[in-house]
């Protein structure tokens, strides 16, 4: 069941009246049952690997409360995250695994040929298996005590709107939330409606415009060349941040009807000023999970300058390797690793801009080449293949000697009247305004707070806004399901 299908509209006002109207003490098994049935309607079998890994992470995060020595409950850790990541392993990177030894054999004339792996990946196995190991991490630290109930820790690991694409949640700040009496409250309902509007608005307007020209390129990169290339690649930059963030906002959203706060996961992040900045507020929970369960434990910046360096490399080329078994994604950790490890030597000994202090030619440059720099690396995100992304690379610029040629070229291959160029820069020029906005205040919250005769109007304009502009006939299914 996708957020933006039919089933989906249906689904949700009923879930929400009945979680409403049960007594408060079994909206717990209402919600987990519900979020079961979410997930089984995607595809019934991949529930058992969420009912394992529920069981596996509950088991052993219980069992640190039994060990008898120090020893015990760290051999019980390393089961509990082997467990967990083996089958992510089985299912993400096992195929991935045989083709590097096929290619290692090869190119030293070794005659072993391995079996050709091909499993469909769950959806929102990455995200609940990152979950459950960031909270056995935590109770082994001792943050907070293992969760005794199984049914509270059950929904934790598959409450419906996060289960899919995140936000990555912890138990610190979910559990308790489960557990509390809730009274509805219509003000926070009313501002997850909105939020979700935003999230459609990303979704089925921006993303959904721009998806078919990004895919026709990308998917048939020896069929074009030039200015093209570019083009789509600022498309595809605008598209994955409105797919997945908009995928959050209705998530997010979704959760405030039932009274449960989830976390931020985008803040702007394509106005950020550097590398760093960026990774602040994108896709947040991933990139603080790596930060708490990876980068940190390795060092962080408490080390000397080459392990820095290092920390940051492996950190990222980790996420790189999350978000997908192939050497472009790869590539793609690397590029942002490199960036990190520059900027750090770069900014090292100066005093960094603050937010509110981004004003003049010097913020404005670094606001254009953080934003360069990270279309760049998303060429290898997007790409099918390193020939494919080393071809957009060297000859975007291909006939850039005749000015008129290299647009003439671009115009031609996008196979787009100008009235259709304007069409689709109304609503990502609506959305940079709101991310702008956003930067200072809580839009939403800004606009909630006018007079009826004020903010009503601008309800009804963006709603036909999402009706007009609304893409019919492409792709439903979220960027980030792939993963």
């Amino acid at each position: 069941m996708l957020f933006n299908s039919m089933a989906f509209a249906i689904f949700l006002p009923i879930v929400f009246l009945l979680y409403w109207i049960c007594p408060s003490r079994y909206r717990y098994i209402f919600l987990l049952a519900v979020s079961y049935y979410f997930y089984m309607s995607l595809d019934i079998k991949y529930v058992f690997l969420l009912l394992f890994t529920t069981a596996v992470s509950y088991l052993t995060a219980r069992s640190f409360e039994k060990a008898q020595s120090l020893f015990s409950k760290r051999i019980g850790l390393l089961a509990g995250i082997l467990a967990l990541t083996g089958v992510l392993f089985l299912y993400k990177y096992l195929g991935f695994f045989f083709e590097i030894i096929n290619a290692v054999t090869q190119a030293f004339s070794i005659p072993i040929q391995t079996p050709t792996v091909k499993l469909m990946l769950p959806v929102g196995i990455s995200f609940y298996t990152f979950q459950t190991l960031g909270y056995l991490i935590d109770v082994y630290m001792g943050k907070y005590p293992a969760e005794k109930h199984y049914g509270y820790y059950s929904l934790f690991v598959s409450f419906f709107p996060q289960l899919l694409s995140g936000p990555i949640g912890r138990g610190e700040l979910l559990l308790p939330q489960f557990k509390k009496v809730r009274i509805f409250d219509s003000t926070k309902a009313a501002y997850g409606l909105k939020l979700m509007a935003v999230g459609y608005f990303k979704k089925l307007v921006v993303a959904n415009l721009l998806v078919s020209s990004v895919d026709s390129v990308y998917d048939n990169v020896n069929s074009y060349i030039g200015l093209v290339y570019i083009i789509v690649t600022l498309m595809f930059s605008i598209q994955i941040y409105c797919d997945f963030s908009g995928y959050t906002d209705i998530a997010v959203g979704t959760a405030m009807l039932f009274g449960i706060e989830l976390t931020q996961n985008f803040k702007s992040p394509y106005f950020s000023h550097s590398i760093k900045e960026f990774w602040s507020r994108w896709h947040i929970s991933l990139s603080t999970w790596f930060r708490d369960y990876v980068y940190i434990p390795l060092g962080g910046n408490r080390v000397g300058k080459v392990r820095h360096a290092l920390n940051l490399m492996i950190t990222f080329l980790v996420s790189g390797l999350w978000h997908g078994a192939g050497l472009t994604y790869l590539v793609w950790g690397f590029l942002h690793g490199f960036y990190q490890v520059a900027e750090s030597f770069c900014l090292r000994g100066r005093k960094r801009c603050s937010d509110s202090n981004r004003k003049g030619l010097p913020g404005f440059l670094s606001f254009v080449l953080t934003f360069f720099l990270v279309c760049f690396a998303w060429i290898f995100f997007r790409a099918n293949s390193l020939a494919d992304a080393w071809r957009m690379i060297s000859l975007s610029f291909f006939l850039i000697g005749d000015l008129s040629e290299y647009l003439k070229t671009a115009v031609i291959c996008l196979d787009m009247t100008y009235t259709h160029m304007v069409y689709i820069c109304i609503p990502v020029i609506l959305l940079g305004i709101y991310d702008y906005a956003s930067l200072k205040t809580d839009f939403i919250a800004y606009i909630s707070s006018k007079k009826i005769w004020v903010r009503y109007p601008v309800y009804i304009l963006f709603l036909l806004i999402i009706l007009l502009f609304s893409e019919k006939g492409v792709s439903t299914e979220f960027y980030y399901f792939q993963f």
